[in-house]
């Protein structure tokens, strides 16, 4: 909504009365001379696309015209996101970091092998369940993560997290339910889950060793 208004206001500023391809390749440039981010100015011409298909479906504008419309493209990104990148060597420091001696430990080893090897997120290594582990074609894959903005997607799960994961498992006594739960000083299991702070938390405590 607050996309379309925009674009019907500068309409209205500058005095343009069609609604076609040259009108919003025009207000990219617009966009583009005023600085604003690249993904704005994506999220903006998505919807103008989407109000376009939609006003061709009810015979409100030519299909042509739509189908104009919608061939206008984002602008390019350039360069690399910046970030925090392991290195091969940093994430095998990273892994070998837990002690197999505690139930903690073993924990521990899973969450980091399942966020390393499968490239998941807290939340998603919160929420994992058992009923998310397959074999699928001789591979173990994790089905049906609902990951950001609720996608669901799957992921393949290499030989080595799948073990560190049978491992906690077997420790831990559990194979059904969420799969990393939290656990005392005591090594017992403190409930049924963790909590997404409670997987940074374990992150973040084996980096500051590394």
């Amino acid at each position: 909504r607050k996309a379309l208004e925009g674009f019907l206001l500068w309409c209205g500023d500058v005095g343009v009365r069609a609604f076609n391809r040259a009108s919003v390749q025009k207000y990219k440039a617009e966009l583009e001379r005023l600085g604003f981010a690249p993904s704005t100015i994506s999220q903006r011409l998505s919807a103008i696309r989407k109000l376009a298909t939609e006003a061709a479906d009810n015979a409100l504008l030519a299909p042509e015209i739509a189908a104009g419309i919608t061939r206008v493209k984002g602008p390019r990104r350039e360069g690399v996101r910046i970030g925090k990148w392991l290195t091969r060597e940093q994430a095998d420091n990273l892994l070998s970091l837990p002690s197999d001696s505690r139930i903690k430990g073993v924990r521990d080893a899973a969450v980091l092998g399942i966020m390393v090897g499968c490239g998941l997120r807290r939340g998603e290594v919160a929420d994992l369940c058992f009923e998310n582990v397959r074999r699928v074609e001789n591979r173990w894959i994790l089905a049906d993560i609902i990951g950001k903005n609720n996608r669901v997607r799957t992921v393949p799960m290499p030989g080595w997290a799948k073990e560190s994961l049978d491992c906690w498992a077997d420790s831990a006594g559990i194979s059904t339910g969420h799969i990393f739960r939290a656990v005392t000083r005591a090594g017992k299991l403190a409930g049924d889950s963790i909590t997404a702070q409670g997987i940074f938390d374990i992150v973040k405590s084996y980096a500051a060793i590394g």
